[in-house]
């Protein structure tokens, strides 16, 4: 004890012998080992220490406190105690003891060097916690961690393979649709072919071409990696694709320009019969007598919604006089008003614009 301390114990009107029986008494155990004599042996120990230990003081006197340690204590946990204690630093650690008895405990402490009145390192003072309880406390959560962890990985290896299982099955079913489309317009096709010129045979190729067209998004879906969405970039340029491969790419030229945006699968085969149908409307119509001309498709996010703008530079509706009744025109609007969005002709000067706005629905 240094004069500063006497000095403050003489402040409060405490003895040294009273300030000791404190320390006995208190129920943190405490351990005293002398620095000064070799291998640093146990001088002094508080009843708290004895009753965490199992030992008596007589037992304790002359030995190091590695007496405590034994197989399962943790070699480097020991070492990093060791070297603290050569270079006189105050630390704390937990480790594995046992008792007198061989019952096993985690032992919380914390050691400080204690210095005589030259400053030289005269003792080593530990206080010390049983965190047994709490150590097991902590394995029996960590277990039930770890069986939460293992129920859960179950649950998504199982909803895994049943997503596996449905995106199989849907691809199946798009497939399948397609296929059957295909049959459905090749045989439209073939009866048009067969059927003398007119009406009837332009309305058999029409039908043709916009299962055709239904067709094609069935394909996109079906080569898609999410069953849930498809990237309306891709889809328009696979869809257009088909339907410029029938003009006459001297004569009438079809642009596109759509962003990546991506789109509930419910929207595919509507997008697709409203995309073709009114393309190829302005292909049929807005050029009459061989004349050259543009077709464009514009498409991007606009906030919520997908803005898709289809334009030519034809001679425009008040020149062919279109039928505000008719097929083409009742089949986009009865589209958009199943998408719940909005349709606006209008004559561009040259051409027509076709201006459509739809709810995306977060599908982006």
């Amino acid at each position: 004890m240094t004069d500063d301390d006497r000095s403050a114990l003489d402040a409060f009107g405490l003895a040294e012998g009273i300030f000791a029986a404190a320390f006995s008494a208190s129920p943190t155990p405490m351990v005293v080992t002398d620095a000064r004599r070799s291998d640093h042996p146990i001088v002094w120990a508080n009843t708290a220490f004895l009753t965490l230990t199992g030992y008596g003081l007589d037992e304790l006197r002359g030995r190091n406190c590695r007496m405590l340690q034994g197989p399962d204590s943790d070699p480097a946990e020991i070492r990093r105690i060791r070297e603290a204690v050569d270079a006189a630093r105050t630390i704390e650690c937990e480790l594995f003891n046992y008792r007198r008895d061989g019952t096993p405990f985690w032992n919380a402490m914390t050691i400080a060097p204690v210095r005589d009145a030259s400053g030289e390192v005269a003792y080593f003072f530990a206080a010390q916690a049983d965190m047994t309880d709490k150590r097991r406390l902590e394995m029996a959560m960590r277990g039930t961690n770890d069986e939460l962890e293992r129920q859960v990985d179950a649950r998504t290896a199982d909803l895994q393979s049943a997503l596996e299982q449905k995106t199989a099955l849907l691809h199946e079913v798009d497939h399948r649709v397609k296929n059957n489309l295909q049959v459905i317009s090749s045989l439209m096709l073939l009866k048009a072919r067969r059927t003398p010129e007119g009406e009837a045979r332009d309305a058999l190729q029409s039908m043709a071409e916009r299962v055709g067209a239904l067709s094609t998004a069935h394909r996109m879906l079906y080569s898609a990696g999410d069953v849930s969405r498809f990237n309306l970039q891709d889809f328009a340029a696979d869809l257009l694709a088909d339907l410029g491969a029938g003009l006459d790419g001297e004569r009438t030229t079809l642009r596109s320009e759509v962003d990546p945006v991506a789109v509930s699968a419910a929207m595919a085969a509507p997008l697709a019969l409203m995309i073709h149908e009114l393309a190829t409307n302005a292909a049929r119509h807005a050029f009459p007598g061989g004349r050259p001309g543009r077709i464009s498709v514009t498409a991007r996010r606009d906030g919520p919604s997908l803005h898709l703008l289809i334009e030519d530079d034809g001679v425009g509706m008040s020149a062919t006089g279109t039928n505000p009744a008719g097929f083409g025109r009742s089949l986009a609007e009865m589209v958009v008003r199943q998408l719940r969005g909005t349709i606006v002709w209008a004559d561009a000067s040259p051409g027509t614009r076709v201006d459509i706005r739809l709810p995306l629905d977060g599908s982006d």
